[in-house]
């Protein structure tokens, strides 16, 4: 086979050459052939805009915005489109291509793309946000559509940010066009569920791995990294279930309770003092990444990625890591964890929740009906479920890990799907 070794991986993983790492093992697994290897390698549209913007002050300000379309194999491309200074080429095609494998796990019509601006939004007004925003939607107003490629929020993006670019797209169209964008605001057709939807599969990933390790969830631990809205969810929902979440940690540092955390408490607290837990007094204060290390059942980092590398992945005592942040695992560190027995459940797994709900609000949007929020979860539930059972069965067949398995089920379905289309 004719493939091409990524360039060697440095301390802080290139997150594009850490998913090509995986890639290529799963790509072998599977016998793939050339000819389908560099199709899916390579992204299938990268677009680079300047984007002109007038600032408060009168004064006229070029961003870089970036739209990278991995895949279109299996439908219209799908993901998020992050406001940060970070942005960069690299980043934006490994998590375009991230979204193909994640969109194809969990067995939805979606390719993967992913799209970003470099800017610092919190140092910008809401005007200065929405004129960017508007711009960015008009200069890809090609690229975008209900049937081709649809954004929806990600780092320093939200509801507000895709009910701008809802409507500014609709302008071009000359009438309301719902289904370009996910993640709207509810009255603009967003659906009920989405905002716990990231966080709920996260927990309905790790019952599901806690039962097939055979963990009881009414004697197990968690540590949550993170308690944004992923973090908190998983961390909510999963105490609801009998799991005691003896610790959590943001940017302020890391809290740990051996009783457990009350988690209605911690969110409270979060919520009435401006988004952080610093002073939370319902556990003691710990050094950050202390948190990684504890001894528990279950880790979830969902926070940031490259948080478990080869330098502490030897050092972590839970049985299972479930990731509800993308790339929180280093490709180096897979051997040492697979060596230790430790099981991760991949991101492109467990966090998908978020993207199978932004699936569902586009349908709901085509089919012009709202579903109750009931529905909304009994339907993301089952398809979380399933599709765990299916990457477990298929990690036991080629004796890989739930990772490798994941890779193997997504290039699977997207290799198949591009040999019935005839290739291109």
């Amino acid at each position: 086979m004719g493939y091409i070794e990524p360039a060697p991986i440095k301390d802080k993983e290139n997150p594009f050459e850490s998913m090509m790492s995986r890639f290529n093992v799963a790509a072998q697994a599977l016998g793939l052939d050339d000819e389908i290897y560099n199709v899916l390698k390579s992204p299938y549209k990268q677009a680079i805009v300047s984007l002109p913007v007038t600032m408060d002050d009168g004064s006229i300000r070029v961003f870089e915005g970036y739209r990278v379309i991995h895949s279109n194999i299996l439908g219209p491309s799908k993901g998020g489109v992050r406001f940060d200074m970070g942005v960069n080429l690299d980043e934006v095609k490994a998590l375009a291509a991230w979204m193909t494998w994640k969109c194809a796990v969990v067995d939805i019509p979606y390719g993967g793309a992913k799209g970003g601006i470099k800017c610092n939004p919190r140092e910008m007004s809401a005007g200065e946000i929405e004129r960017l925003t508007r711009t960015y939607t008009q200069t890809l107003i090609e690229v975008f559509g209900p049937d081709r490629d649809i954004p929806a929020p990600d780092m320093g993006t939200g509801p507000r940010e895709m009910a701008w670019m809802m409507d500014e797209y609709s302008k071009s169209q000359g009438m309301t066009v719902n289904a370009v964008v996910t993640g709207k605001p509810l009255v603009l057709g967003g659906s009920l569920g989405r905002t716990e939807a990231t966080g709920r599969g996260v927990m309905i990933s790790a019952l599901s791995a806690m039962e097939k390790r055979q963990v009881n969830p009414f004697n197990a631990k968690c540590a949550i990294q993170g308690f944004g809205n992923v973090g908190s969810w998983a961390a909510k929902l999963l105490e609801e279930r009998g799991v005691k979440v003896v610790a959590v940690s943001d940017i302020s540092g890391a809290y740990f309770n051996d009783n457990g955390i009350n988690i209605a408490d911690a969110i409270a607290y979060r919520d009435a003092n401006n988004r952080s837990l610093e002073g939370f007094e319902g556990a003691e204060q710990i050094p950050g990444d202390e948190l990684l290390f504890l001894d528990v059942d279950v880790l979830i980092p969902a926070a940031m990625e490259d948080v478990i590398t080869q330098d502490n992945a030897g050092k972590i005592k839970a049985k299972l890591i479930v990731e509800g942040a993308n790339g929180p695992t280093s490709a180096k560190a897979d051997a040492i964890l697979k060596e230790n027995d430790v099981w991760a459940v991949p991101d492109i797994l467990a966090n998908a929740g978020g993207v199978t709900v932004s699936y569902f609000e586009w349908v709901q949007n085509r089919l012009g009906y709202k579903w109750t929020r009931e529905r909304v979860n009994r339907r993301s539930d089952r398809i979380m479920k399933t599709s765990f059972n299916h990457v477990y069965e298929v990690s036991q067949q080629y004796n890989v890990s739930l990772r490798i398995a994941a890779y193997i089920v997504a290039i699977d379905k997207v290799s198949n799907t591009y040999k019935y289309r005839g290739g291109f």
